[in-house]
């Protein structure tokens, strides 16, 4: 079919069965080109359309605070579709395994899948691409302009990527359609786990507290519009100051597919008032957020050293034997014990609710470097922390960001410095002049909220 957004993995009969969208990174009914796809291919064989979903036991650092998220807003994502005649089947266990087996049962002639740059995932989807018969397509819901169509090698920076994404812009830019109910019915549906059931499987995870985030497409759709109404007309000066409120929170949302980002630029682009906010706010919502897929799909090595430049490398490796006034073990930062209270702030804000504010985010990553002997440790350490914590983390943003923090990644080199090289730095006075970080540390340390 004709359509940017989808890459042909297999082109094989698959017969007359029913065709099926394996759901895995976009979480929505709403606004979902994978699942327009699949259903454009069912209407025109005029066959059944169902959802398949497998759930994993685990995924990398995910706690009960991510798993929670995910199938409450699944939940309601089910509800939808299966009021537009479309089955939501659950299985539990490694994807890998469970949805070829639920692609065998229903005999499905086309298997359309979300596309994904995650080492795990893009090994799931070949694993299982690999095991059915019939076409599989995959198909990029994430990007506002596919990955596959900005750009086909890993970008250097944000100006390199971005008058690609830019030029073909306004190609993709157009308000999706709306699900139609699907006029074709499953005569047999297979045995499926409830999400009862689901709930219980997930309690193996590392046990963390909910956050005060409420998941869902309904939930994501107010933030949406609470965002627009208030905050984003002073993005553009107050995105960068973790005391001010002018960020869109919609961080969980977009990490979980539980909203679009097409749906978001549209409604943006549209809407807001302040258009040096909304050229701000695309900026990190489109280019910074599709170079970070750009990074994680063409290069490998995104969780670890070997995605550095020759010259951070260089740099950091010049300065391991440096003196580190200050060296802090894995437990001590978990538990935010350091002598930096700006720092144990940060990070009892992302304990306490999944959620850190994006300039703290630089400064907490760079704060692991300074205080851990080894470059990779401090990668190791802060990938570990942001996943387990962080409702957005295993995600390709967190990655890019960890990499651009500790190992020059889509940045430059800098001046000189102990234990950071050329490696960009940050500091408690540099954080102190920006914004009232006392007002900060009071916020996420008073007792009431711990």
């Amino acid at each position: 079919m004709d359509d940017p957004r989808a890459y042909a993995v297999k082109s094989e009969s698959g017969g007359n069965g029913p065709v099926a969208l394996w759901m895995h990174r976009e979480h929505r009914a709403r606004d979902n080109h994978a699942l327009l796809f699949a259903q454009s291919l069912a209407e025109r064989r005029k066959v059944p359309l169902v959802v398949l979903y497998g759930l994993a036991p685990a995924f990398l650092e995910a706690a009960t605070r991510q798993f929670d998220f995910l199938l409450r807003g699944l939940r309601e994502t089910s509800a939808i579709l299966e009021s537009k005649g479309i089955p939501f089947l659950m299985r539990l266990g490694s994807p890998e395994e469970v949805v070829p087996e639920m692609v065998r049962e229903l005999k499905v002639s086309a298997l359309v899948m979300d596309f994904d740059v995650l080492r795990l995932k893009r090994g799931w989807m070949k694993t299982v691409a690999d095991s059915v018969h019939g076409e599989v397509w995959e198909v990029d819901s994430r990007n506002t302009v596919p990955c596959r169509v900005a750009s086909d090698k890993r970008e250097y920076a944000a100006r390199t990527i971005r008058p690609k994404i830019h030029k073909r812009l306004s190609e993709f830019l157009v308000e999706p359609p709306e699900l139609p109910e699907h006029p074709f019915s499953l005569k047999k549906r297979p045995e499926t786990a409830s999400f009862e059931e689901a709930f219980q499987y997930v309690r193996q995870a590392p046990a963390l507290p909910e956050t005060n985030f409420v998941p869902g497409e309904e939930a994501a759709a107010e933030r949406l519009e609470a965002f627009i109404g208030g905050e984003l007309d002073s993005y553009g000066k107050g995105r960068n100051v973790p005391t001010n409120p002018g960020v869109s929170r919609l961080s969980p949302y977009l990490h979980f597919g539980q909203i679009s980002a097409l749906r978001v630029l549209w409604e943006v682009t549209a809407r807001g008032r302040d258009r040096d906010s909304v050229a701000a706010y695309v900026e990190q919502l489109v280019v910074r957020r599709e170079l970070s897929d750009n990074f994680c799909f063409h290069d490998p090595d995104y969780d670890n050293p070997g995605c550095f430049a020759d010259w951070a490398v260089g740099t950091l490796e010049d300065h391991l034997a440096d003196d580190r006034p200050y060296v802090y073990s894995l437990e001590q930062l978990e538990k935010a014990a350091t002598h930096d209270d700006l720092w144990n702030a940060a990070q009892l804000e992302m304990v306490r609710t999944g959620h850190m504010h994006n300039y703290m985010r630089m400064y907490w990553a760079k704060k692991i470097l300074e205080w851990t002997p080894h470059y990779a440790e401090a990668m190791e350490r802060a990938i570990y922390l942001n996943d387990r914590y962080q409702l957005d983390g295993r995600d390709s943003n967190g990655y890019t960001g960890v990499a651009w923090s500790i190992g020059g990644v889509h940045d430059r080199g800098w001046t000189e410095r102990p234990i950071f090289g050329k490696i960009r730095y940050m500091s408690y006075n540099g954080a102190k002049s920006k914004f009232r970080i006392r007002e900060y540390i009071d916020a996420q340390t008073r007792p009431a909220l711990l």
